[in-house]
């Protein structure tokens, strides 16, 4: 499958335009987004209608500038939204998973909650299947959690993905880190960025 992955287009015309340059171009299966489309919620209406127009499914999570409800609202109103917090979605033998927000803190109990039994009881259940998993927070101790400071991604994303059969995990936030990939262990990493990028899997 062709994935084009992007995040924290924070209501970007350009990095819209680009997005659809490369839809007409590269012809991708479906889109994948790590949050941050808007800045704080501003014309997000028009900003999914205009990603809606696409044609292609996009799965989706909120970043820290925008609301959960928001987008649960919004894509039950656009039809190729598809919104995975804390949640999955299966295409084409992918699963997918989901998990929105945040990015300010080591420990997300809430992940934690999320990821160890709702999260592991779906990879248990799909088990012939790739397995992608979208957060908007990059896992802690890559090269897309690294600043000038230090590490300042989520362990709990982390242990995660230390612990489960992951493929590919897409996540954003980090502005100073967009295009830079990682591993841990087979788990490939990949911050998108803003313009997107072509992901085979």
């Amino acid at each position: 499958m062709k994935i084009l992955a992007f995040t924290d287009t924070h209501g970007s015309l350009q990095a819209l335009k680009r997005i659809e340059q490369k839809v007409k171009t590269q012809k991708p299966d479906l889109l994948v987004c790590s949050g941050d489309i808007s800045i704080f919620e501003h014309g997000i209406v028009g900003i999914m209608r205009r990603l809606n127009r696409l044609n292609k499914k996009i799965i989706i999570i909120h970043g820290n500038h925008e609301d959960d409800s928001t987008f649960r609202k919004l894509s039950k109103v656009f039809k190729n939204i598809v919104f995975v917090h804390k949640n999955y979605f299966i295409e084409n033998n992918i699963l997918f998973l989901g998990y929105g927000g945040g990015g300010f803190t080591l420990i997300d109990r809430e992940f934690d909650k999320i990821a160890n039994i709702k999260f592991k009881k779906t990879i248990k259940n799909n088990q012939n299947k790739k397995i992608i998993l979208v957060t908007h927070a990059p896992p802690y101790k890559t090269r897309l959690d690294k600043l000038i400071q230090g590490h300042c991604g989520s362990k709990s994303i982390r242990h995660f993905v230390e612990k489960n059969r992951i493929d590919l995990l897409i996540c954003g936030h980090l502005h100073e880190n967009f295009g830079k990939e990682d591993k841990i262990k087979k788990t490939k990493i990949v911050n998108p960025g803003p313009f997107g990028k072509i992901i085979i899997i």
